[in-house]
């Protein structure tokens, strides 16, 4: 079993998955410096994309149908800070529903590797 299948297992499946997406998404909504990509977002459809995406990230079933991360963050000209932001606040919310800091980090490398598919586009 590859370590993303296992990370995926680890971490309690979809189920598990759905409730770190809803709490990552109030702690983004909270923050100014990024809440302002999600003012004219359908943000129940949002989270239904981002779940089954992490899901599939972390080596789930494939079930993401979205748009490429180019794609999807045309326009929006995301800088290093947002992504960073982004990025700390899945850690507290994986760290929120216990994950270990070993295995957030193992999902946070591969969140990682879609640094340039998002940047500045």
């Amino acid at each position: 079993m590859s370590e993303a299948k296992t990370l995926y297992k680890k971490l309690g499946e979809e189920e598990t998955i759905a409730k770190v997406v809803d709490y990552f998404y109030d702690l983004v909504l909270a923050d100014d410096t990024v809440n302002h990509f999600f003012e004219n977002t359908d943000m129940e459809k949002q989270r239904q994309h981002q779940a089954k995406f992490i899901s599939y990230a972390l080596g789930g079933p494939n079930q993401y149908t979205g748009r490429s991360m180019e794609k999807a963050h045309e326009g929006m000209n995301i800088q290093p800070i947002h992504f960073d932001a982004i990025v700390k606040h899945l850690h507290d919310a994986l760290a929120h529903f216990g994950v270990s800091e070993a295995d957030i980090q193992a999902a946070l490398s591969k969140v990682e590797t879609l640094r340039d598919d998002i940047l500045y586009k």
